[in-house]
């Protein structure tokens, strides 16, 4: 049976809405990773179940909705434009933030402004309801700037005393652990991820075939722990 896409987007929607913890909260939604390994950003659910994405040092990177393929159970990288309002920051307003987004539908964003500690000037302050913090520069250099807190959630990296290869990695959001393999426990995959949480991770290796080594072995890109999504890219 085939959808329209409007209809798959509302269904999308949702689904996402109906997840532990996040309705009406604009807390954060999904944590997204590249090749399987690289924190690619943190998203943001708006009120009205727009997802917005944000580098891990606070940049708005991009914000819409998913759109789920008519053919494949799966879900586009890119997100569907929201056409919904869009304010940005005018001339009148602070100079650290004109021509930044100020609002996204009903969820107002923030910036912080000159009267912060230096390193958090013009980075993003709040998303709705959901204030954020980063690592500042007394703390662990390979740190400094990154989101520490996210709403509720606390942060965390793999900081630069330990393990060489996960340095400067995703450890942890809020409750759940976040693992990786070592060269020690598969070369071919050292690096790429090994659990979130109870969710655990398996790459094709040295005793499979050559042209599958590196690919996620386990059917499960998309995971849901402790209400957050976590997708494998």
């Amino acid at each position: 049976m085939k959808f329209t896409s409007a209809f798959v987007s509302f269904v999308t929607a949702i689904s996402v809405l109906m997840l532990p913890g996040l309705a009406n909260s604009q807390q954060l939604g999904q944590v997204t990773f590249s090749k399987g390994s690289q924190l690619s950003y943190f998203s943001f659910l708006t009120d009205q179940g727009v997802l917005i994405r944000v580098s891990d040092d606070g940049k708005i990177l991009e914000w819409g909705t998913e759109v789920l393929s008519d053919r494949y159970d799966l879900y586009a990288q890119r997100l569907q434009p929201f056409t919904g309002r869009i304010e940005y920051y005018g001339p009148k307003d602070d100079s650290l933030f004109r021509g930044k987004v100020k609002s996204i539908g009903t969820c107002f964003i923030t910036y912080y402004d000159t009267f912060q500690v230096k390193s958090k000037i013009g980075k993003l302050k709040s998303i709705g309801r959901a204030q954020l913090d980063y690592f500042e520069d007394y703390e662990d250099k390979i740190l400094k700037g990154k989101i520490k807190t996210a709403g509720v959630l606390s942060i965390d990296y793999y900081r630069s005393y330990e393990n060489e290869n996960l340095r400067g990695k995703l450890k942890s959001v809020g409750s759940t652990p976040i693992t990786y393999y070592t060269v020690f426990d598969d070369k071919i995959n050292a690096g790429k991820l090994k659990t979130i949480g109870s969710a655990k991770f398996s790459w094709y290796s040295l005793g499979d075939r050559s042209d599958m080594r590196g690919a996620l072995k386990s059917n499960n890109y998309r995971q849901v722990v402790s209400g957050v999504i976590y997708i494998l890219y």
